[in-house]
């Protein structure tokens, strides 16, 4: 099967042997099929490619769990941060999904490690929502904001919270606490010491 459809960023606008080709491209992606995809990026069709919904082809891998699918349509250069039309990330897809090595592997390759929404949702916060404290372990590791807000002010703790998700509030609220703790000794030992 050659790669008809070259440098298209979308399905808009292609006619219905080209739109049942995409289909058939998403399904394969969807699937895991990661052998045959990537025989048609290596007859170049674009890695980032999309949907009617804007999902790329590694957003819906991800989504699906196809760690080897993501992988070779990393190494073909798809692009890890690449959002769907609800301003949404592989990362926070797969910490939605509760997918630990997926995240790794889109962090390996560049992925933002906050994998934030227009709403500010992180995927630090949707991981701590879920209770998914591997993940949250993981992304605090890596550099995640803990004190990052979503545009009401929510913070991975706070969803924590909400969702009643007990261990990922108490793993959120020790990492806090411990990363504070050198800074807080850190600026007392800075200053001089004055005398009463």
């Amino acid at each position: 099967m050659q790669a008809t459809v070259h440098n298209a960023s979308s399905v808009a606008g292609l006619d219905d042997e080209a739109m049942e080709f995409a289909n058939a491209v998403f399904d394969l992606a969807r699937s895991g099929d990661f052998e045959a995809l990537n025989v048609l990026l290596g007859n170049g069709l674009t890695p980032n490619l999309r949907n009617h919904r804007g999902d790329s082809l590694l957003m819906l891998a991800a989504y699906h769990g196809h760690l080897e699918t993501v992988r070779v349509l990393l190494q073909h250069r798809a692009d890890p941060d690449l959002r769907n039309a609800n301003g949404q990330t592989p990362v926070a897809g797969a910490a939605f999904k509760g997918d630990l090595p997926m995240i790794k592997l889109l962090i390996a390759y560049g992925a933002d490690i906050e994998g934030a929404s227009p709403d500010g949702r992180t995927a630090l916060m949707i991981a701590a929502m879920f209770d998914r404290t591997a993940i949250v372990q993981y992304l605090v590791g890596r550099g995640a904001n803990l004190d990052a807000t979503d545009a009401s002010g929510v913070g991975a703790a706070d969803a924590a919270q909400r969702m009643g998700a007990s261990n990922a509030l108490a793993l959120l609220q020790e990492l806090k606490s411990t990363s504070l703790g050198p800074l807080i000794l850190s600026a007392s030992a800075s200053e001089p010491h004055r005398r009463s």
